[in-house]
């Protein structure tokens, strides 16, 4: 699985969250009929820096853990009731000497750390908390020192449903601070310089219903550099996203991530992202690829892709890497979700490597050998070898066999660049809506530019309402069609009605 860049109902905030001082109060946005002002500063979650304190007291009916005792938290775990409150005093707790130790909670257990209070994984332990118990709670802990492997988490190791973490850092682990399972909800916690990702919301069997991730920090993950390692993976950034339905990202400050921000990548549905704020992480800010149906809006979105775009331009490469990125993503009424398109409306851009693309490969599709999402289908046909020939020629599965990028609505956005800011002289200045000439396999059915037309003309993308400030070009069809904004504005592409550009403000 993974990329190749080639081939108004107000948000829910808890009032605990409101008391923290994690996140601020929910705003209703305003109507679209503007570009929202970049001089508008939205809140940050800054969670790591002052996490809120957990309780100095042991609850009543709480069980008290001793960090004097190895391997006391796992034992009164196992010999408690489900249901059960633990409180873990001040200090760092520890597991046993074996690197499967682990927590394995039960039912409905809520585990409290009082201030100070450190589950540590000594570089020894791989996982802190594993096993399918659901209802799991946990609160105000510092979870360090695992050493999950590839593609692993250390929290929820096994994906387990309706866990919520609260309040709570996951930081400096190797692999996935956390995994997801179904109805999970992760607010006001810290995910901070994990090997791999801070969460990798992924479930082996079946997808992950209803997510909430508001109003954490998420910085610095990835610190094991995985597409250095392992060129191509798609595995890293800040958090990941594999077949999640029905998701609430809202409120979070996603930063300094070594790769992109959000990655939703292979048959994801119903993502609502908004409010947050997504700053200085080296890759794109926002990844969505071969998914469906979004809203992604009132997000602050600053100096992303500086490290990866600058990278690829230098190298000589004319794609117009962006800092939000569909990639064979798009809106889908077939497939049930709270919208029926991609609507990406009132954010603001600014001083990033380039803006927002809209790309389709046309050799990517079931059962294509250049499907890096591999083994998978759409969410339309499900099963891979109905994708071939004689079928795939015809309806429906000449259609339905594609992720396709289509009903993208981007409107009321503002696009700020001063290019002395970025450090660049070329290629960082992009808006585009392209693919690439299909030739692979051999038996395709996509062959020629008929993608590259669909994608350009057909399939309901659509500019409109949006503010630029800079020198911003815009490439439509494929990466040698470079246009400026009155090109871009006329036929046959007729993108940005009503919108604005001011090529000097920029720089």
């Amino acid at each position: 699985m993974g990329i190749k860049w080639r081939n108004w109902a107000l948000p829910v905030v808890a009032p605990a969250l409101l008391a923290s001082g994690c996140v601020s109060a929910p705003v209703a946005p305003a109507e679209p009929s503007a570009a929202p002002s970049a001089s508008v500063a939205r809140p940050v979650a800054r969670v790591c820096a002052k996490p809120a304190a957990g309780p100095a007291k042991a609850p009543a009916g709480a069980v008290t853990v001793d960090p004097a005792v190895v391997g006391d938290l796992a034992a009164k775990t196992r010999t408690s009731p489900a249901h059960t409150t633990f409180w873990l005093r001040p200090g760092k707790h520890g597991l046993g000497p074996d690197r499967f130790s682990q927590v394995v909670p039960k039912k409905g257990n809520r585990y409290l750390g009082a201030p100070g209070a450190v589950l540590d994984g000594r570089r020894t332990n791989q996982y802190a908390f594993g096993g399918d118990a659901q209802d799991v709670t946990i609160r105000h802990l510092t979870v360090q020192g695992f050493v999950a492997p590839h593609d692993e988490g250390v929290v929820n190791h096994d994906s387990a449903d309706g866990w919520v973490i609260e309040h709570t850092k996951i930081q400096h682990n190797s692999g996935a601070g956390l995994m997801a399972g179904a109805r999970q909800q992760v607010r006001a916690s810290c995910l901070r310089g994990n090997g791999q990702y801070g969460m990798n919301a992924y479930k082996g069997a079946g997808q992950v219903k209803g997510l909430v991730v508001e109003g954490n920090e998420i910085v610095a993950n990835n610190t094991d550099g995985w597409e250095r390692r392992r060129p191509g993976c798609g595995c890293t950034g800040g958090v990941k996203f594999w077949a999640v339905d029905g998701a609430d990202i809202r409120g979070n400050w996603v930063h300094d991530n070594r790769g992109p921000g959000l990655w939703v990548d292979t048959n994801n549905n119903d993502f609502r992202i908004e409010d947050n704020v997504l700053d200085a992480n080296d890759g794109a800010a926002l990844i969505y690829e071969t998914s469906y149906n979004a809203v992604i809006r009132n997000n602050t979105i600053r100096r992303n892709n500086w490290v990866e775009g600058r990278r690829n331009a230098e190298r000589g490469d004319n794609f117009p890497f962006a800092t939000v990125y569909l990639s064979e993503s798009g809106g889908e009424p077939r497939v049930p979700a709270r919208t029926n398109k991609i609507e990406i409306y009132r954010n603001v851009l600014e001083d990033n490597w380039s803006g927002i693309t809209l790309w389709e490969n046309a050799d990517r599709f079931c059962n294509s050998p250049a499907n890096t999402s591999s083994g998978d289908c759409t969410l339309l046909v499900r099963d891979t070898d109905r994708c071939a020939r004689p079928g795939i020629a015809s309806a429906p599965l000449h259609a339905d066999c594609r992720w396709r990028t289509q009903r993208v609505d981007i409107h009321h956005n503002r696009f700020v660049l001063d290019t002395s800011v970025v450090g660049c002289t070329a290629k960082c200045d992009r808006m585009a809506v392209l693919a690439n000439y299909g030739t692979y396999p051999d038996w395709s059915p996509y062959q020629g530019d008929q993608v590259s037309e669909a994608i350009t003309l057909k399939q309901h993308n659509r500019w409109h309402h949006n503010v630029y400030v800079g020198p911003w070009e815009f490439v439509a069809h494929d990466p040698s069609r470079v246009l400026d904004f009155g090109q871009w504005q006329s036929a046959p592409y007729q993108q940005d009605a009503d919108s604005t550009l001011d090529p000097r403000a920029g720089g």
